[in-house]
């Protein structure tokens, strides 16, 4: 494989790889919606004392955030991503 053609694989793979994080991200901001309500209610009017004041929300909404924003479930999005894309290119693995 010459030097451009692997380059422009890796730039694809990095394309797809942002995508299924950018869709990883969506879909925690979605499930962890009750959480990050509570947090922003806590903000709400709030400077600097959001930090201590609000620690607990913040520390729900990270918990929450992290069982669907991790390298685990990226893996898994990729595993599915690759079984989708070797399934309409006719190549069976």
């Amino acid at each position: 494989m010459g030097y451009l053609q692997e380059a422009h694989q890796n730039h694809v793979k990095k394309k797809v790889e942002e995508a299924l994080r950018s869709k990883m991200k969506n879909k925690a901001l979605k499930e962890c919606g009750e959480y990050t309500k509570k947090y922003a209610e806590c903000a709400l009017g709030r400077t600097l004392s959001v930090v201590w004041q609000c620690r607990q929300q913040a520390k729900e909404l990270n918990n929450c955030l992290h069982q669907f924003t991790n390298d685990s479930v990226l893996e898994e999005m990729k595993k599915e991503y690759n079984l989708k894309e070797s399934g309409e290119s006719g190549v069976r693995i």
